[in-house]
């Protein structure tokens, strides 16, 4: 059985490259924002991600926060700034945010297994 981490990169290339073959140009430059905003700038790439990761917790957005989690483990951050961002988001969200909490963490246990078997 194909693993939730698997079948979330799969599906996002897929789908990022069905929507740039759109063509359309307003989706694309909206596309284009989005990968410049997480650049190195005044913060570092990975502190943009973790900002990323706390902003994603707190709209509930599994897909978001799936990515940023990822991000953040390909940018070197620890599990600890990982979980410290994961408290941020779910004081801020609140209770609601519980759920994609345990999502977010389960997820982070399959990055961490997939490194050690790497």
């Amino acid at each position: 059985m194909e693993s939730r981490l698997s079948q979330f990169r799969a599906f996002r290339e897929r789908m990022n490259q069905r929507i740039t073959d759109l063509k359309n140009l307003p989706i694309n430059r909206f596309f284009t924002l989005d990968t410049k905003a997480y650049e190195d700038g005044a913060l570092d790439a990975r502190t943009k991600e973790l900002c990323g990761l706390a902003a994603s917790l707190v709209l509930r957005c599994d897909d978001c926060i799936a990515y940023h989690v990822i991000r953040c483990k390909e940018l070197g951050a620890s599990d600890e700034q990982v979980i410290e961002v994961f408290n941020v988001g779910l004081i801020v969200g609140g209770s609601i945010v519980i759920p994609h909490l345990r999502r977010a963490v389960e997820l982070l246990d399959e990055l961490n297994a997939e490194q050690r078997s790497g």
